[in-house]
């Protein structure tokens, strides 16, 4: 796989709402901040490519390009390895294709925390694939809502967003048993955050 067969790819999904600069610019960035964090390399170019996807859809949706399907929820905390992945991993589960879901970090990590990871699949959600992304404008300005969960570096918000901070311990050096204590409290949050969205199945 190749940046220029994967913005080949993006052009061919995106080129319809957005033009070829602004999709190889983004997918660039992508790169340059997912290797700036320490991104197993071997796995970059396919992390970069998923990434600009990401926010190539958060522009087009912040733009009025798209039509949106339901709300767009971001979950944000420092590394986006541990608590952030396991709420998104939870509303994915639970919203279905009537939201959409993102997470991102301020201080991105280099990979998932494996504890998280395992301790998700104790609850039938697989987030093995998935990796630590930063916060992005793009990200941001498509949210309708988003949840802070203890990274506290989320101001300014974007105006007419809907915010909410949910103080989370950081699973990062803790044991298992921490890691589930964790798990079931951000399921409990994000189920009640379902229900208030109106988008349970």
């Amino acid at each position: 796989m190749t940046q220029g067969e994967a913005a080949e790819r993006l052009e061919r999904e995106f080129g319809a709402v957005l033009d070829g600069t602004t999709i190889e610019r983004m997918l660039d960035s992508s790169y340059a901040s997912l290797a700036a964090a320490g991104t197993d390399s071997a796995r970059l170019p396919e992390y970069a490519e998923r990434f600009a996807r990401e926010r190539l859809t958060a522009l087009a949706r912040a733009e009025g390009r798209v039509v949106r399907n339901g709300p767009t929820v971001l979950f944000v905390c420092t590394h986006n390895a541990g608590r952030s992945q396991m709420a998104l991993g939870f509303f994915n589960r639970l919203a279905g294709d009537r939201a959409a879901g993102w997470s991102c970090g301020s201080k991105p990590g280099a990979a998932v925390n494996p504890l998280v990871v395992a301790a998700m699949a104790e609850r039938g959600v697989d987030i093995a694939e998935e990796f630590p992304k930063p916060w992005s404008d793009e990200l941001m300005r498509a949210a309708d809502v988003i949840i802070d969960m203890g990274c506290g570096d989320t101001d300014p918000i974007i105006a007419g967003h809907r915010f909410e901070q949910w103080p989370l311990p950081d699973p990062a050096g803790e044991e298992i048993e921490e890691v589930r204590a964790i798990r079931d409290a951000i399921e409990t949050r994000v189920r009640r955050l379902v229900a208030a969205l109106g988008i349970g199945g």
